[in-house]
């Protein structure tokens, strides 16, 4: 079941206190960006973050869920309620990410 716009706008809205938050549609989801990096996406109207040594100590009771059949695990965000949380967590995830790599043609 592809994730409703309506989902994605209300992520979108609570992250809207982050500077550089972007998003890209993905075959029916949504990769979410903070500062150019991928941090994870909307999946089935969950927000799922990929499993940074930072996100394993902000979110200590995560349960692991697969975005997709064949994917690999992510971190499934149950409080998105919290913007300040939300906040935090990118912000304490940022470090660990990789920068994307840039393809060339």
């Amino acid at each position: 079941m592809p994730s409703s716009k309506e989902y994605l706008d209300f992520i979108l809205e609570q992250l809207s206190g982050l500077k550089d938050i972007t998003c890209k549609p993905m075959m029916g989801e949504f990769l979410i960006y903070y500062r150019g990096k991928l941090v994870g996406g909307i999946y089935d109207d969950r927000l799922l973050v990929k499993p940074v040594r930072s996100a394993l100590s902000y979110l200590p009771q995560a349960e692991y869920a697969l975005p997709y059949e064949g994917a690999k695990e992510m971190l499934l965000v149950d409080n998105v309620d919290d913007t300040a949380f939300l906040k935090g967590l990118l912000e304490a995830m940022y470090d660990d990410l990789p920068m994307l790599k840039i393809k060339k043609r």
